[in-house]
């Protein structure tokens, strides 16, 4: 008596079963259908959620309030109308619309651990372009090179060249062995790194070889020796040379090699004192103008020959003496 009849529980379970089921449906519009798991009267609320997040990331989805983990992307920015927890404060403005409708087109938002690079503004272009060229050098450095670049390209001022020459027009150099000491005779010698000396005008250089020989042959073979600065030279084509051995008593030579004084065949002395004296005047010699090529004047020889970008022989040779205006 007290146990029912299986068969009739049966059917008032199933009964309850669709009629829930069918209340949820006729609650729902057409054409959308419900999540199960929504209760009837949050839906209006989900729906306008939905209508007014579009974007992707633009605003947190329903349901992300209840514990459901927003992905990366959508963290990285919020809708306008979202507040810091992504929650949308209220309807969406048409503004809010039309940037999300630009961002849909190609405008992302860099995620908040991308540092942007900073934008170029009208102030900091200027900066830019006035930092780019280097620092302009202060005039005294642009003073010290303009100096420089006009000593190298120093000529010799013809007026005072001919002035020089005329005041030395009876010059006669005098023995200074102390001051200048003489060189000895070396029958081997040969003028140091003259073998890089290239044209033809240093080819007197090149194989200049010392000889010794008597008075007759000296005669017999130049037709002009003289004796200047206490030491014998002979004359041959535009070069004065020692005369070693015409006299052993006078053989006091300042040095030791061919000296270039032009076509005139003015005497020796007397061109070595001229280049003193212009060398002097441009303040490359701080000697004595003694008309000897000794030390000094070589030093002075090469220092010009070096800023005129002429071969430093340390010798007055064609070009040189055609430099100073002398040939």
């Amino acid at each position: 008596m007290a146990q029912q009849p299986v068969e009739q529980q049966s059917p008032s379970k199933g009964k309850r079963a669709p009629e829930k089921a069918r209340t949820t449906e006729a609650q729902q519009p057409k054409g959308k259908p419900a999540k199960p798991e929504t209760p009837a009267a949050k839906q209006p609320g989900a729906m306008k959620e939905r209508g007014a997040t579009t974007e992707r990331g633009a605003a947190t989805e329903p349901g992300a309030g209840k514990g459901r983990k927003t992905p990366a992307s959508q963290e990285s920015a919020t809708a306008p109308g979202a507040n810091v927890s992504g929650q949308p404060v209220g309807a969406p403005t048409p503004g809010a619309k039309q940037q999300a409708q630009e961002r849909r087109k190609g405008m992302k938002t860099p995620p908040p651990s991308a540092k942007a690079p900073p934008k170029a503004t009208p102030a900091t272009a200027g900066a830019k372009a006035t930092a780019a060229p280097p620092a302009p050098a202060s005039p005294a450095g642009q003073q010290n090179a303009q100096a420089n670049v006009g000593a190298k390209a120093k000529k010799p001022d013809q007026q005072k060249v001919q002035q020089i020459k005329s005041q030395h027009a009876n010059f006669r150099a005098q023995p200074k062995p102390q001051q200048v000491p003489a060189v000895t005779f070396n029958q081997s010698r040969r003028i140091e790194g003259s073998e890089r000396w290239e044209g033809p005008q240093y080819e007197v250089f090149r194989s200049y070889r010392p000889e010794r020989h008597d008075q007759g042959w000296y005669r017999s073979h130049y037709n002009r020796v003289e004796l200047i600065g206490g030491g014998y030279y002979f004359w041959n084509n535009g070069y004065w040379y020692p005369a070693w051995g015409y006299d052993p008593s006078a053989e006091y030579y300042a040095y030791d090699g061919p000296i270039y004084v032009g076509h005139r065949a003015e005497p020796p002395d007397k061109v070595i004192a001229d280049v003193q004296a212009v060398l002097q005047e441009m303040g490359y010699y701080r000697g004595e103008v003694d008309g000897l090529l000794g030390p000094l004047t070589r030093e002075a020889l090469t220092a010009y020959q070096a800023d005129q970008g002429l071969t430093t022989t340390a010798a007055i040779d064609q070009p040189t003496l055609d430099s100073l205006g002398m040939g």
